[in-house]
Formats: structure tokens, sequence, C-alpha cells
């Protein structure tokens, strides 16, 4: 499918104007500071957190949800693993069994769904994005962007793959959902060009990790990448590391995070940067301790 640059601003400008966006962007963090509940948009730009970061302990969608409220995150992109628990997906909760499952069994999942961002939304967190595995056949796939409305996110996140991205289009284009492309440290010269992943469809964007895109390049700056395709970008990794691929604490590396988020307010960029905790958990610390450090390093970046 050709894309014209037209049609890519105009999807993109309805994306920003969309419901979900302005909830998340302006009402959600007012009402939030009323209530007493978290926020986490600083001076209009959106910190979230994959919720990967919190491997190793934290795996349910209520642990997950106490975590992200002590590091008092507003935003996030929730893993698989605890809305499949939480909705009894795929064998995803205990003594659920697996196989195809009927039209009522389907609906009552969706429904859980939908209750899990209940239980986020009222707690002052936005559900962003998901990231859970697409099944092989179109039901599967149908199914999963269903789960992407019923969750109030705005798009899906998944590994870089052309023909996934091919496949996937005409879904997105159906449902309206983002799907976002994660990059490695080995996608860099696609991306430095103008990458073809765009030309599949026009829901079709990046989930843009400018750690990775750092120490893949050998300390080449991801502030080009991210001008040139802000308009495809649905959401940004966070992490700090060095030119030879060292993860470090955040101030300890040379990835311009704080160059990053200032751009995004200065631009009024509306697509959210989430936190992924790569590097080493010092000894004495938890996982929910270093991402609250993260947080208060992108609120200090934007005062």
């Amino acid at each position: 499918m050709e894309t014209t640059m037209t049609s890519i601003l105009t999807t993109r400008r309805a994306f920003l104007g969309s419901a979900a966006a302005l909830a998340a962007c302006t009402l959600l963090p007012r009402r939030a500071a009323a209530a007493g509940k978290p926020c986490s948009v600083f001076n209009g730009v959106r910190i979230g957190c994959i919720t990967y970061s919190y491997r190793g302990g934290i795996n349910t969608a209520e642990d997950t949800l106490k975590a992200l409220l002590e590091d008092g995150l507003s935003e996030v992109e929730l893993m698989g693993g605890p809305i499949q628990a939480y909705a009894g997906i795929g064998g995803g909760k205990k003594g659920q069994p697996k196989g195809k499952p009927t039209d009522a069994e389907r609906e009552a999942q969706l429904a859980k769904c939908a209750e899990l961002r209940k239980l986020y939304n009222e707690a002052g967190i936005n559900i962003h994005i998901h990231k859970t595995g697409f099944g092989q056949s179109d039901e599967e796939i149908d199914f999963n962007f269903r789960m992407a409305k019923a969750l109030g996110c705005m798009g899906i996140t998944l590994e870089r793959s052309e023909p996934m991205a091919k496949k996937l289009a005409p879904f997105a284009d159906k449902h309206k959902i983002w799907v976002a492309f994660h990059n490695h440290t080995t996608n860099y010269p696609i991306m430095d060009k103008l990458d073809p992943l765009l030309d599949c469809g026009q829901y079709i964007g990046f989930n843009f990790d400018v750690g990775h895109y750092f120490a893949g390049t050998k300390g080449k700056s991801p502030i080009p990448v991210i001008e040139k395709y802000h308009d495809r970008i649905v959401s940004l990794h966070l992490k700090d590391r060095t030119a030879e691929g060292g993860n470090l604490p955040w101030g300890e590396g040379k990835t311009p995070i704080k160059e990053i988020l200032q751009l995004m307010r200065k631009e009024k960029w509306t697509f959210p940067a989430d936190i992924e905790l790569e590097y080493k958990i010092p000894a004495g610390s938890t996982s929910v301790a270093e991402v609250g450090k993260c947080v208060q390093y992108c609120k200090a970046a934007l005062a």
C-alpha cells in the first residue's frame, strides 16, 4: 500500500486528537491531581513505563498496579502476562483450559479486559498500549485488537517484522488501533533511511527504543530519527546505554534522554515516553525503587 505524506499527517492528527490521547494528556492529570492520584505527565510530556521493567516477582495485574502507583506513574504499556492472567486468556489464568475459546468465552474475556481498564483508570492510570503476542489465525489477530479497545489502548507493540506489518495492517485499519514495531540494535540502518515498514499501512508505526538505537549506532543521537518519524512514533522506550552497548543507571550512560524529553516538551509531542528498566538492579534495591528513580530523572529533566 502506498502511503502519501498527506494521509500520514491526517492519520496522525486524528490519532493525536482521539479521545484516548486527550484523556491521557489533559483531562486525567488534572483530575488525578485533584483526587490525589498519580500524575506522570510533566509539562505536557507523558512519562510511562513498560511493565517488563518489573520482571521477576511482580506478575499479576494487581501487583503491577501497586508498583505503578508506588512509582507515581499515570501511564503504562502493559505486558501480556498480567492481562492474560486477569482475563483468563490463552490459559493465562491458573486452571484455565487452553484451546480455541467459544464466542461466549471470548466475550467474557473482553469483559474482564474492560474490568481491568476500569480498575487501572479508577486508580488514575491510563493503559496506552498493550504488548500481547498475536496468534496465527485471523480470528486470534482480530481478538487482539478487540482486547486493545477493551483496555482503552491506542496501540499494540511487537518486535520489528515487515511480514507482520503487512499481515496486521488491514486489522489495524479496521479497528483504528496502531501497531507499533519495536527496534533493536541491528535495525538502525533501515530507520536511518526512509523506512519501508511505514508503507504497509496508515496505522503502522514505531515503538522507538532510543537506547537500542544509540548502542546499535555506536553513539549516534536518536534525536534526528525522532524528528524524522515523529508523526509515526506511537511511543518511545527510554533507557541509558553507552556507545559500547552497556546498560547503566540513568545519568551514567550517554543516551541523550534529557535532551529527548526536552525536545518532546518543546514540540508538544504527545506520544508517551516509557521507562524500560534494563540495567542491573543494585544490591539492596528493587525494580520498583529503580523505576521510581527513572521517573524522578524525567521529572527533573522537564522541570
